[in-house]
């Protein structure tokens, strides 16, 4: 990859945000008219949650519930359910006032997924120490995870990579077992590690049994976001075929939320209403600039 062009073609996406009102009809349409050249990309290897394809085509869309009671959550699931945009429903149980009952999580687990007819579902508890509601020790987050994955209502479950060693491992297994995928994450909300660093991670997730990749990092400048695009690439090139789910948090980063099928990344967050994290994309728009870049990579088609 040619850090340099990459480098100055990010700086000049985030020195001169295109707004959607400003890109006419006719170029979202038909982005070039010229024929496109050809590309050597590495896609990945695709996996299918219900009936929907992650690692094929554009970037898959993901909005998370943001709910403390059940009424709350059924409410933003119908949303979600209803709105064409959005193909996945995260289920984020660390907003629950309930947040550690598996016998509740499970029954309103099962509620959601007729709520969203169809949409595969990630459940997630986003531990404290990494961005969300609630702490909870290892042993009580496995515990919970294992409970839960026999309820049989999850398609994707998310599973931090820095927790117990062997709890971790253990919760990959059970979940593997039931057919449950897991996608393996990493969140750093005070900075952006070295791209060494993202790789590392990246490839430790995928050596761990993850079937899905994923970190979230802070930037605090644009040299940051361009870290967190070049890993992304460097590991669908030369290291793993595994879908990923990349982003640099805030506003700073909204360019990696929108870029990954150029950069190797297969899943984004969208929001309907709250954002779950920092630099969200309304989903309507998302879904809008995620089908100009689909066109243009694709030469139009």
């Amino acid at each position: 990859m040619n850090n340099r062009l990459l480098k100055l073609a990010i700086s000049a996406l985030l020195a001169s945000p295109v707004t959607l009102a400003s890109i006419p009809a006719a170029m979202a349409a038909n982005p070039t008219s010229a024929a496109a050249i050809e590309v050597n990309m590495r896609h990945a290897q695709p996996i299918t949650l219900r009936n929907t394809v992650i690692g094929q085509g554009a970037p898959k869309t993901i909005v998370p519930t943001t709910g403390a009671t059940a009424e709350q959550v059924l409410a933003q699931a119908r949303a979600i359910g209803a709105n064409p945009d959005v193909d996945l429903i995260e289920f984020r149980i660390d907003y629950l006032d309930f947040a550690t009952d598996p016998g509740k999580i499970a029954a309103l687990g099962k509620q959601v997924v007729e709520a969203v007819h169809g949409k595969p579902l990630i459940l997630t508890f986003r531990t404290q120490a990494e961005g969300g509601v609630k702490a909870i020790a290892d042993d009580d987050y496995g515990t919970l995870y294992k409970a839960l994955i026999k309820e049989k209502f999850i398609d994707l479950l998310d599973v931090e990579m820095f927790r117990d060693p062997r709890m971790v491992q253990e919760v990959v297994t059970e979940a593997h077992q039931a057919g449950v995928k897991v996608v393996m994450s990493s969140h750093d909300f005070k900075g952006t590690p070295s791209t060494e660093e993202i790789v590392a991670r990246l490839r430790k997730q995928d050596a761990m049994g993850a079937d899905v990749l994923k970190i979230a990092v802070m930037p605090k400048s644009p040299a940051d976001v361009i870290r967190l695009l070049d890993a992304s690439a460097q590991v669908r090139a030369d290291y793993s075929q595994k879908p990923q789910l990349n982003m640099s948090m805030g506003g700073l980063g909204a360019i990696s939320r929108l870029s990954g099928e150029v950069f190797g990344s297969d899943l984004t967050f969208g929001m309907i209403g709250e954002p779950s994290a920092p630099g969200q994309v309304e989903v309507g728009q998302l879904r809008q600039v995620l089908g100009v870049i689909h066109a243009s990579v694709n030469g139009g088609k």
